[in-house]
């Protein structure tokens, strides 16, 4: 499965990571976590196509797809 959005590309990122005591003294950080998209493998059929195309997207992506119709989205972003 691959670890970015076909759509939004979208991937993991690295934020800081802290807790009630630190928020309170401002010292002695927590470090760093590593955080992951929302993705999902979908297979999504194309009517234009007349086939189904498996993609791996985030939700984002996915909301983004319903809205302005598969076969638009999937060509702009590159995928077929």
């Amino acid at each position: 499965m691959a670890k970015e959005c076909a759509i939004t590309k979208k991937s993991s990122r690295v934020a800081g990571r802290y807790s009630n005591r630190i928020r309170a003294t401002k010292f002695n950080p927590g470090g760093n976590v590593r955080k992951h998209a929302n993705l999902q493998k979908k297979r999504i059929f194309v009517p234009e196509l007349n086939r189904t195309i498996t993609v791996t997207l985030s939700t984002k992506g996915l909301r983004t797809l319903n809205k302005n119709g598969a076969y638009k989205t999937l060509k702009k972003a590159g995928v077929i």
